[in-house]
């Protein structure tokens, strides 16, 4: 994406010249004035006997006219905001090539420079180039069911040409695409396998085929196959950087931050600066609650501005480290996240969103439409309270601690009843009479992207500030146990205290913290809901999270 963004910002390039322009008009109004000089002191040479000769003192008096008109024409400029040059510069900023904060003659060097055109054609290929071209002609015209009988016939009559297979699996691709087929695709998967398998293939077309292949292995969630043949993509091409910035991610995928971080350790031996192994190198070390270490990674990669590190997770982590570590300039990255467009505000920073959604942090019952579960879980909140209080048992063994790393400290476990829209079976046995009640409202027991549990949170606790995430749920808690005082929860900048058998109702996609300062336990009910402004079409095609 960050490729696309940076083409956006060359409008800076063209407010530049537009300015420039602006110059040049200067100039050719100042050039415009000198036919007429020259009539006029063409005129004057006449009146003074001197054809066609300029005196010393027309020429410096021309000059200085000249002169005064270009000096007031970028007085005219600034002054008068003709071109705000501090917008055109920032713009031109995204093209920062070397790193050194500005646009120079440097940077303007490295984007002149051509990209090599890869070479996809070995010696036999480049023989048949027509008729391969009148395959690829096909393919590219969406002709696509053509085009793989074009390519398939020339495999059939020349069964070593790198480029026919390559067509062949470029064609299966598109038609993949185009049916919504995953046995097509990996029919695909299988022809970009074959083409690296060749002899004689060009270097640029093994690593090409290799690459979708891996891509496309991935897409199909086959994590394992597609790092296989990242590694195997590494093995050739040992030289190559971003390959192995492509085999750490594929090491994340599968769960493997270990192997991971080895990987980014050594693209960062070899190549200090670069920003996509930066941005990673310092997610691995978050994950690992290495905070104040991941920092400078996560901050140093994003500004580099490398393919790859504009991501919205980067920022999210690269705040939420700032934040847990007290910097003030967490909300400053905050802040350009939502200017770049990966949060839809500093406080609401889910990644996994519906856009157009209605957004604030706290809810009425009213505004949410789901007044009837309200009612519900508050007539039932002693039943609620009692059937949890008789599985907090810690020899049951029923309530798990928390397990996202959001405390700073203390101790808080949940007892899950929905996850992801499914029941547990095993878990309602513990909260029979919960369960049914809750049976009956599938705007919280089909909200496949929340959850229902019993939440307990003991003296001494405080949970970093964060957000959830994804903008199509709300959250409710039902207060069961709440101590008279010391236990609270911030949404965004207004802080609300629990009551006994009260729904509090907000949108935990904005950022919330949670302090729990009492002298004896506080027990809560978590019940997600779906947006309410999500169709019914979204609440059932909406992936789980």
């Amino acid at each position: 994406m960050a490729p696309r963004k940076n083409a956006k910002g060359g409008g800076g390039g063209n407010s530049s010249s537009s300015s420039s322009g602006s110059g040049s008009s200067s100039g050719s109004s100042g050039s415009s004035s000198s036919p007429g000089a020259r009539r006029d002191t063409k005129h004057g040479g006449h009146k003074n006997g001197r054809k066609g000769v300029l005196s010393g003192s027309s020429f410096f008096t021309w000059f200085m006219v000249i002169a005064l008109l270009g000096v007031w024409t970028s007085v005219a400029v600034v002054w008068f905001e003709l071109v705000d040059y501090e917008e055109v510069l920032g713009k031109l900023g995204v093209y920062d090539a070397d790193g050194d904060g500005d646009f120079d003659v440097d940077d303007a060097k490295v984007l002149l420079v051509k990209k090599k055109k890869p070479k996809l054609l070995n010696k036999f290929d480049k023989t048949i180039k027509a008729e391969l071209d009148a395959a690829e002609k096909l393919r590219k015209r969406g002709k696509i069911e053509e085009a793989v009988t074009a390519f398939e016939e020339l495999i059939r009559k020349y069964p070593q040409s790198p480029r026919a297979r390559y067509g062949k699996a470029q064609c299966e691709d598109d038609l993949a695409e185009k049916r919504r087929s995953n046995e097509v695709l990996r029919q695909a998967i299988v022809t970009y396998q074959e083409v690296a398998s060749l002899p004689d293939v060009p270097a640029d077309l093994v690593k090409l085929s290799l690459k979708r292949r891996s891509e496309r292995q991935q897409f199909l969630g086959h994590m394992r196959g597609s790092l296989v043949t990242l590694q195997k993509l590494v093995e050739l091409f040992p030289d190559d950087t971003s390959l192995k910035n492509d085999l750490g991610v594929g090491y994340l995928l599968i769960g493997d931050n270990d192997n991971a971080k080895k990987v980014y350790e050594k693209v960062l031996n070899v190549t200090p600066n670069d920003g996509f192994a930066k941005v990673h190198y310092g997610f691995i070390l978050k994950a690992q609650n290495k905070i104040a270490e991941s920092i400078p990674y996560l901050k140093e990669g994003i500004e580099s501005g490398d393919p790859g590190t504009d991501d919205g997770r980067f920022y999210f982590h690269l705040g939420d480290a700032m934040q847990r570590a007290g910097d003030k300039e967490a909300y400053k990255w905050y802040e350009l996240g939502h200017k770049r467009g990966h949060f839809a505000s500093v406080w609401q920073r889910s990644l996994y969103n519906v856009n157009g959604l209605r957004a604030q942090p706290w809810w009425t019952p009213k505004e949410t439409g789901y007044t009837e579960l309200v009612k519900s879980l508050e007539r039932s909140w002693k039943l609620i309270r009692d059937e949890g209080l008789a599985v907090m048992d810690k020899a049951k063994g029923l309530f798990l601690p928390e397990d996202e790393n959001l405390r700073e400290k203390g101790d808080w476990s949940q007892f899950t009843l929905w996850q992801q829209g499914r029941k547990n079976e095993n878990a309602c046995k513990g909260a029979p009479k919960t369960c049914s009640l809750l049976d009956k409202f599938p705007e919280t027991t089909g909200c496949r992207r929340g959850q229902i549990k019993y939440s307990v949170m003991h003296p001494g606790t405080h949970v970093w500030p964060h957000t959830g995430p994804t903008n199509c749920r709300l959250r409710m808690h039902l207060g069961l146990v709440i101590p008279k005082e010391g236990c609270r929860i911030r949404c965004a900048n207004e802080t609300k205290t629990w009551e006994e058998g009260k729904v509090l109702i907000f949108d935990d996609s904005f950022e919330h913290e949670v302090w729990q300062d009492a002298a004896s336990f506080r027990l809560i009910f978590i019940v997600d809901v779906w947006h309410p402004e999500l169709t019914p079409q979204q609440r059932r095609s909406l992936p789980a999270i």
